[in-house]
């Protein structure tokens, strides 16, 4: 079984709402806070043991649902 961690963020000049909401409140507790930016992270259990399959399925699952090409960039690694 491969493992895929997909990241997904904003591309630079996005604007990033929750980033910045949880900057604010950190900077409301106390801390001092440079900058927040808001990632998700996808943890994909694939059916298979061939990571060129699987780094093609991921792709796939990338371009057609998990972001929007328009807004998002993403990364993939493999365990």
């Amino acid at each position: 079984m491969v493992v895929a961690e997909v990241k997904i963020k904003l591309k630079k000049g996005v604007a990033d709402p929750e980033g910045a909401n949880t900057k604010k409140t950190l900077e409301l507790l106390g801390f001092d806070v440079a900058d927040v930016k808001a990632v998700k992270v996808f943890e994909i259990h694939l059916g298979t043991d061939d990571r060129e399959d699987a780094q093609k399925k991921v792709e796939e699952m990338c371009q057609k649902l998990l972001a929007n090409p328009v807004i998002h960039e993403y990364s993939i690694t493999f365990s």
